[in-house]
């Protein structure tokens, strides 16, 4: 873009991807796949139903029932504690369980869908990784989500991949490639960590191959092509995401982010004592409005981005920003982790409480909100400078964000002003999308991979600008 055309072409506005509402009386008509989305994080446990138009290849949000993971019951006599969240509840898998029955059950309540009849398939993950000791230990907490799938009357067969095409319901039989190819591992045409399932490398893995596919899907409602290569952040209490080479037909996770996220403002939010002091969050308090970023509230974020660190994680660290990880594993298959703390493994939160505590004192909510959104810009660009300077990121990746502390209130407008400021795009939003619920839409996707389900004439595989991949995919798996 010439110098002239970039003085007065107005000023870019960022792409947020929102899917129209949908009624129950189209899902009974069209051929939508219903997909479970069940999440249990460190602040929300959620049950999103999505429907995809198998025909389109286009994801609607049904229902989202969103409960606290604070209020999970306590532990009963005899249960065993095997996990706690970033804020110190206590999980044992029976509480975790019935918690994801309820709701579960609830979501399809108020969607009036039946789960035996209309259901397709559940896919499960959790953020609540910072009590475990190893990167591994996640499998646990994934076993007692499908627990509580059991219980809510979820059958295994919607768990797990379709053996054949027989095992696919008649009416989406048509919609299945599964004869011509076979799902072995890539979500959206990106193989997690090479030499291994990603989990071993960082424990939250999971998470971002489900936003990095969530956020490929969610960019078809924009003009952004959000193909490979690609860099997500899934920005939850905790940081997840990926960075996508762009090799065909499957893209390689060349790097994984990790660390604190939405804890920081939740940090800042806790010393307003407007919340409760220790599990308080940012949702307790923000009520979806935009409020204006003034001077006073730029001027404090410097102070709260000095005990943010964001860096390539070192070698012989084994968390980082209490997710646990295996710096070197990572190190030697190629993977670059990145990550986002305060102090080391949040020993400095308290620093941002009693940062906070003076803002609201001084200057009120307002100013803080606006301090926090400021400050979500700032790191949301350090963890993509830090990409560039590792030479995982240049002007041809894509750049998707997803996540409660990455795309409420002026963040969007703040983020894609301090992308613009790194001077990688003529025209950066064109190359930067914002996706909402990014993990529920990747589970959809995961669901349809598993089941070689793909859409040719809406394809998420490939790279940025081209075309289908499913020649290409078919040729790779004769030579394999």
């Amino acid at each position: 873009m010439s110098f002239t055309s970039r003085l007065f072409r107005s000023k870019p506005k960022p792409r947020i991807a929102e899917s129209p509402p949908i009624d129950i009386l189209e899902l009974k008509r069209k051929p939508y796949y219903i997909v479970a989305s069940v999440e249990v994080g460190n602040s929300t446990t959620k049950s999103i139903l999505t429907a995809t138009h198998m025909e389109k290849g286009q994801t609607l949000i049904v229902n989202k029932t969103v409960k606290m993971t604070r209020d999970v019951r306590k532990p009963k006599p005899g249960e065993e504690v095997f996990a706690h969240t970033l804020c110190g509840t206590a999980l044992t898998r029976e509480a975790v369980s019935e918690l994801v029955k309820d709701t579960l059950l609830e979501s399809h309540r108020k969607a009036r869908l039946d789960l035996n009849e209309d259901l397709n398939f559940v896919v499960r993950s959790t953020g609540v990784v910072a009590g475990f000791t190893s990167p591994d230990e996640v499998g646990i907490f994934i076993q007692a989500l499908a627990d509580g799938c059991l219980i809510a009357g979820v059958p295994p067969r919607l768990m797990t991949p379709a053996m054949s095409i027989q095992n696919i319901p008649d009416k989406f039989k048509p919609y299945s490639l599964m004869e011509k190819i076979v799902f072995n591992g890539p979500v959206a045409s990106v193989f997690p960590p090479q030499g291994s399932t990603g989990v071993e490398i960082v424990a939250n893995e999971m998470e971002g191959e489900l936003a990095t596919a969530g956020i490929k899907e969610g960019s078809k409602w924009t003009d952004v092509d959000f193909r490979n290569p690609c860099l997500c952040l899934d920005f939850g209490t905790t940081l997840d995401g990926r960075i996508t080479s762009s090799d065909l037909p499957y893209a390689s996770t060349i790097g994984n982010f990790c660390g604190l996220a939405g804890a920081i403002p939740d940090a800042l939010i806790q010393g307003t004592g407007l919340v409760d002091p220790e599990t308080g969050t940012t949702l307790d308090l923000f009520e979806g409005k935009k409020i204006k970023v003034d001077k006073t509230a730029r001027e404090y974020a410097p102070i709260i981005d000095e005990h943010i660190s964001v860096e390539k994680v070192p070698v012989g660290r084994t968390r980082y920003g209490s997710v646990p990880l295996d710096a070197a594993a990572a190190q030697k298959i190629g993977v670059v982790l990145i990550g986002c703390d305060v102090g080391e493994n949040g020993s400095e939160l308290n620093k941002l409480t009693q940062i906070g505590r003076e803002i609201y004192q001084e200057k009120g909510l307002k100013t803080l909100f606006g301090a926090i959104d400021v400050v979500a810009a700032h790191t949301t660009r350090r963890l993509v400078e830090v990409a560039i300077e590792e030479g995982l990121a240049t002007e041809k990746t894509a750049i998707g964000i997803t996540g409660r502390a990455g795309i409420s209130g002026n963040k969007p407008n703040l983020i894609l002003e301090d992308i613009g400021n790194i001077k990688l795009y003529d025209e950066p939003e064109k190359n930067l999308v914002f996706v909402d619920d990014g993990l529920a839409r990747g589970a959809a996707v995961m669901a349809r991979c598993m089941n070689s389900m793909g859409s040719p004439r809406n394809p998420l595989g490939g790279v940025r600008g081209g075309r289908c991949i499913l020649k290409q995919r078919i040729d790779y798996e004769a030579r394999n």
